[in-house]
């Protein structure tokens, strides 16, 4: 850490990344951009923890394709954000909850971060997700209560707005999410991207181009690999 005053924060995005497009690099940034403007936290990196193959979701390519096109992705445009594959080598789909204790206990296990003094602090985890996950936190039966208790109590989550979504108004209309407003940061998207992965792919299948749409390493490993064909 550069000031031991602040609280370290490590923030976690987890999802499909199927591929994963220059809006989940954005992401990242945009959070940073918020973290240094409060000035509450010193963030010390970020992790894409891409879900397993036993999500079973359309479109969904192999894992070990998955991974490795987050790795290209952040390889040579980032030097905080990395990848985790351990989500993604899971025998069964593991709960959000559960992903984000995986990192508590990597991170934190031995007692977090040590200062200066020989001291340790634990190091603050956070959920990044986009407001579409956090409107599916308010529909009944998507999400189980205690999870959602576990995640934005414990954690907290960054959350980005997207395109004419209102989620401060999302907020206040579900008690459970209002409960934890306080550990709940709404990042605003300033210059507004709607790149989606599941367009991606359609392009793929369509024949259209998608460069500038995700990093040339990732649409040059999507080639070699002939993904979404």
């Amino acid at each position: 850490m550069v000031d031991e005053s602040k609280t370290p924060l490590v923030i976690v995005a987890c999802g499909s990344f199927s591929p994963p497009t220059y809006l989940h690099l954005r992401m990242f940034e945009m959070a940073k951009d918020q973290v240094i403007e409060a000035g509450k936290y010193e963030l010390l990196a970020g992790y894409y923890s891409p879900v397993s193959d036993q999500y079973k979701k359309e479109g969904l390519a192999k894992a070990t394709h998955r991974v490795r096109m987050c790795e290209l992705a952040v390889q040579r445009s980032s030097n905080w954000l990395m990848v985790d594959a351990w989500e993604s080598l899971q025998g069964t789909y593991q709960r959000t909850a559960v992903v984000l204790d995986h990192f508590d206990q990597e991170i934190n296990g031995q007692g977090g971060l040590r200062l200066r003094d020989g001291t340790y602090k634990r190091i603050k985890i956070m959920l990044l997700a986009g407001g579409d996950l956090i409107q599916s936190m308010g529909e009944p039966g998507v999400w189980a209560n205690d999870d959602l208790h576990h995640i934005l109590g414990r954690y907290g989550c960054f959350i980005v707005e997207r395109t004419g979504a209102d989620v401060w108004s999302f907020l206040l209309s579900h008690d459970l999410l209002w409960h934890h407003r306080k550990n709940l940061v709404v990042v605003k998207q300033t210059i507004y991207n709607d790149i989606s992965s599941s367009k991606v792919r359609l392009f793929v299948r369509r024949g259209y181009s998608i460069k500038y749409l995700l990093p040339n390493s990732v649409i040059q490993y999507i080639e070699q690999n002939q993904l979404y064909r």
